[in-house]
């Protein structure tokens, strides 16, 4: 069970961050359709190999945040007022996204793996969303700070992210349309899970206060 827990929600917390249509995934795929699926393989390889030192490195400073309770519950005030207003933005206030062809002209594999790295490397959003995660299980005892805890998890987002990636490359031609819709509607994807979230980090707000 030690094994299997922190494996399953490395994996399905990956899933659910990878999953909607983004810079890195489209790109795979579109990779993948111009240049073959060798290109397309090294670019994901570039993109797993950041992606697991940006999970560990977000693991590590939750278990640093974790021991102290005080800056727990600030952060989690942060985090429901960015993720409310967040909300309200995506929501209500943001234009719908124009799709937008992606160029991609024909590489070597080595230049599409450190693209891979690259693209990964200016996307920021792994390192507070699994601290987030991290310690919002470790708060209901689902999640420890124990190094092979912490391996196990890391490895379940690599299977995960690589999961959705391959998913990308092998079914985008049948899957585009849907992705082109999802694109069109992703203020409202994004509102309401940011929503979601924020009712979810002000329940345990006042959880903790109510436990005072």
């Amino acid at each position: 069970m030690n094994f299997i827990l922190p494996l399953f929600f490395g994996f399905v917390t990956a899933v659910i961050g990878i999953i909607p249509p983004g810079l890195i995934n489209m790109t795979a795929a579109k990779v993948n359709l111009k240049e073959g699926a060798k290109n397309a393989f090294w670019f994901i390889f570039g993109a797993i190999i950041i992606i697991f030192f940006q999970a560990y490195l977000a693991i590590i400073f939750a278990n640093i945040i974790n021991v102290r309770p005080d800056i727990v519950i600030l952060l989690r005030e942060l985090g429901f007022g960015v993720f409310g207003a967040l909300a309200i933005y995506f929501l209500l206030i943001a234009k719908k996204p124009k799709l937008k062809k992606a160029k991609i002209e024909k590489k070597s594999k080595k230049k599409r793996f450190f693209l891979g790295m690259l693209l990964s490397v200016l996307n920021f959003f792994p390192i507070p969303y699994y601290v987030f995660i991290t310690i919002t299980l470790s708060s209901y005892d689902l999640f420890s700070f124990h190094p092979f805890a912490i391996f196990t998890f890391v490895s379940g987002v690599v299977l995960g992210s690589t999961l959705v990636f391959y998913f990308y490359i092998r079914f985008f031609q049948h899957i585009e349309s849907k992705a082109d819709y999802l694109l069109r509607n992703m203020n409202t994807i994004i509102g309401s899970i940011t929503g979601v979230i924020a009712i979810v980090t002000l329940f345990n707000i006042i959880r903790y206060y109510m436990q005072l």
